[in-house]
Parts: C-alpha cells; sequence; structure tokens
C-alpha cells in the first residue's frame, strides 16, 4: 500500500517524536523540593526554670541596678547587664517579698542595686582592675583605696556568689520615698565616704555611705557609724536575717539567701527577660 503524501507524512512524524518527549518527561521523577527554613531557636545560656523577675514576684519593691549604666565604680554599663533587672531564684525572690511586707511595717522599701551577675560581668571587673589609667569613677568609688588593692580587699570578688543567683545588693528608702536625681556622665564625683547631703543624691535612707564604696567605713559593723545610719543599717540587717539572708561584713549591702539552690554553680546568661523561661 502506498503512503500519504510526504507532507502528510512528516507531520506525523514529527507528532510521534512530541508524543514521545511528553511521555518520557512525564517519567522524570520530580524535582527534590528545597528543604524548609529552619525554625528559628533562642541561642545562648538560659536560666534555670526557677529564676525570676524581682519586680514580677513584688512590684512595690525598688530597683536601681547600677551596673546596666554609667553610675557604677567603672564608668559604664558591664557586659552581661542587657536589661536594668533584678533576676533571682524564686526562693530567694520569695524571701524578698517577706522582707519587703515587714519593712513597709516600718515605714521602709527595700530598694535592689544588684542581684544576679553573669560570669561576663566578673569577667569585665577583672579586664577593668588590670588597666590602671583607667580610674575615671575613683574619686566616688575608692577615693581612699589604692585600685591595685580592690581585689586583694575583698571589695570586688571572682567568681562571686552573684552569679549563684541568690545574692543581691540593696538598701531601704523612705515611704513615700523622695525622687532621686539622675547621673550624667561626667558630673563632678563626691566621695562615698562624704555625709549624705553631699554625695551622690540617692533616694536611701542615710546608711554612712553610698552604694559600692570600697572603704572600710561600709563595712557593715565600722565602729565610726554612729547615729542614723548605725540604726538603719541594723534595721536591714534584721529584716533580713529573719528571712534566711546573711549579711557580708565589709559591705553594709551585700546579703546572700542561706538555703540557695545552687551553691556551687555561677551562671553566665545574660540579665534579660529573654534568659528567662517562660513561666
Amino acid at each position: 500500500m502506498r503512503s500519504g503524501p510526504p507532507s502528510i507524512a512528516r507531520r506525523l512524524a514529527a507528532l510521534a517524536v512530541v508524543a514521545a518527549a511528553l511521555v518520557a518527561g512525564c517519567q522524570r521523577p520530580a524535582p527534590t523540593p528545597p528543604p524548609p527554613t529552619p525554625t528559628p531557636s533562642a541561642t545562648g545560656p538560659r536560666a534555670p526554670a526557677d529564676f525570676v523577675v524581682l519586680t514580677d514576684v513584688d512590684p512595690s519593691i525598688r530597683a536601681d541596678i547600677r551596673y546596666a549604666g554609667p553610675h557604677n565604680f567603672v564608668g559604664r554599663p558591664i557586659a552581661g547587664y542587657a536589661e536594668p533587672l533584678c533576676l533571682l531564684t524564686r526562693g530567694a525572690a520569695d524571701a524578698l517579698r517577706r522582707v519587703q511586707a515587714a519593712a513597709l511595717a516600718q515605714g521602709r522599701s527595700l530598694k535592689v542595686y544588684d542581684c544576679y551577675r553573669p560570669r561576663r560581668a566578673v569577667d569585665d571587673f577583672v579586664t577593668w582592675a588590670k588597666q590602671p589609667g583607667e580610674q575615671r569613677m575613683k574619686a566616688e568609688f575608692y577615693p581612699t583605696v589604692p585600685k591595685s588593692r580592690l581585689f586583694a580587699d575583698g571589695y570586688i570578688g571572682a567568681p562571686t556568689a552573684h552569679s549563684r543567683g541568690s545574692t543581691l545588693d540593696l538598701t531601704l528608702v523612705p515611704v513615700p520615698t523622695p525622687a532621686q536625681p539622675g547621673y550624667s556622665p561626667g558630673q563632678p564625683l563626691v566621695a562615698c565616704t562624704a555625709p549624705a547631703d553631699r554625695r551622690f543624691g540617692d533616694d536611701s535612707v542615710d546608711m554612712g555611705t553610698g552604694f559600692d564604696c570600697f572603704d572600710p567605713l561600709a563595712h557593715t559593723d565600722d565602729p565610726r557609724v554612729t547615729g542614723t545610719p548605725r540604726v538603719e543599717r541594723d534595721r536591714l540587717r534584721r529584716l533580713m536575717t529573719a528571712q534566711g539572708f546573711e549579711n557580708y561584713p565589709r559591705e553594709w549591702w551585700h546579703y546572700r539567701w542561706t538555703t540557695e539552690p545552687y551553691p556551687e554553680t555561677y551562671f553566665d546568661f545574660p540579665v534579660a527577660r529573654s534568659a528567662l523561661r517562660p513561666g
């Protein structure tokens, strides 16, 4: 039998090739889809589940977190203090809530200066201590003590109990509490050992020295401290020891909760709400 005209044959051949290509294409494996984008996850060290923000436990306790700003013995924010927060273990925070209730009954309120302190902050202190020429805040915080003696004399510790989460620095403020002047970097400094009406205008009661005053006068039982400062130091100690806190004798402001849950663990998560686990 004869084939059809050449033009028709060529068209039929072309259609056959196209059909074969389509069939082959359908038989190829489907391309592999790109891998899904990873879900972002929290990075860096996190706090154990029992760490809390103190003011979440008792909003009436005041906070003036000095290492999150420039008004401290270094003169700048300290490494690890991402937010001006007081982080503590739940047990220590609950004990402070009871201290606050007793203090309010006496016309006083607690004010915290520092609570949990990450190890990176302590490392920052150590680095600063090795820079003898960096003494911009000496006139206020260590007016009579050589910088080279601050670690040896126990004013700065490495490691520190603060890194375990149940130690804090605090004072008492009157109720109602007066306004506290702001601090401006570069303003004239006055020795922390000066009379209360001359040194930095903290809103606390007169404790005989300012906070973080690296001087023997800041020792809790220094015999030169009399009158109102002696009464207030003793008041703070009675309130704190009644709820299981112990004072560090070289610093009237420093207290450790004696039943701390991490007595041998020094944490390094940042001072930030994001470092806490959802409650």
